[in-house]
């Protein structure tokens, strides 16, 4: 009696095995994966300067001074025209050698002819309708070094959810797409994956709108991509 349970259910499993193996091989083999983008536009409301102050002298204690005191200028300056301290941030600190002989001979040396040093900071801007007159009030206390201007927007994950609602969209109407020109019938989701977090927002130039230095804001762009697997069914 025993014997004959263990064939039953050996038996059971075997059919089962035999019979579903298939299907899944059949249901794996038969897919098809697209890639979705979703793009949303808007206009930037936050702009972020890196901007700071280099100097040099003969000292290395000189130019670190002058250029702290022409920093200090420049922070106390923002701080009266309305920007936050949580929107100004250290971006670089250094202090280096000039040298006198700039030969690349690793056999020649050479004694500092001087000394240069950089202080950098990164400031968010929130009020576009300032950017420009902020831009030239610090140049006039000091600031000698800018190294990049970008635009953002302050509350971005709306719009990058209507991003990715825009990439599954996308996504789909390919799948139906390529599915109908070959022939076949599209079925259901099998996996769906998000690339990335987000693209960079992208600028694009418009009309100045500031007073003091120009500035153009424009438009910032932000985008999602998704990965789809669907199933292909006859």
């Amino acid at each position: 009696m025993t014997n004959r349970i263990f064939i039953a259910a050996a038996w059971a499993v075997f059919m089962s095995i035999t019979t579903s193996g298939p299907a899944l091989a059949g249901e794996f083999q038969r897919q098809i994966s697209v890639t979705g983008e979703g793009h949303v536009a808007t206009v930037p409301d936050m702009a972020t300067i890196n901007l700071g102050v280099a100097h040099q002298a003969k000292e290395a204690g000189a130019a670190m001074a002058a250029t702290s005191k022409a920093t200090k200028k420049v922070l106390r300056r923002l701080t009266a025209l309305g920007i936050a301290a949580r929107d100004m941030q250290t971006s670089r600190l250094s202090l280096n050698p000039i040298r006198a002989n700039r030969s690349s001979s690793i056999s020649v040396t050479s004694k500092a002819a001087g000394f240069v040093a950089h202080n950098s900071v990164q400031v968010r801007v929130r009020d576009l309708g300032e950017l420009g007159r902020i831009m030239d009030a610090v140049i006039g206390d000091g600031a000698n070094d800018f190294s990049g201007l970008s635009f953002s927007v302050q509350q971005p994950e709306p719009l990058m959810d209507e991003a990715r609602q825009k990439a599954v969209a996308n996504a789909m109407a390919r799948a139906q797409l390529l599915t109908s020109a070959a022939g076949v019938t599209l079925g259901p989701v099998l996996s769906m994956t998000e690339q990335g977090n987000g693209r960079p927002m992208m600028m694009q130039m418009a009309d100045a709108r500031s007073t003091g230095v120009p500035v153009a804001a424009g438009e910032v762009t932000i985008s999602a991509s998704v990965l789809m697997v669907f199933a292909i069914i006859d």
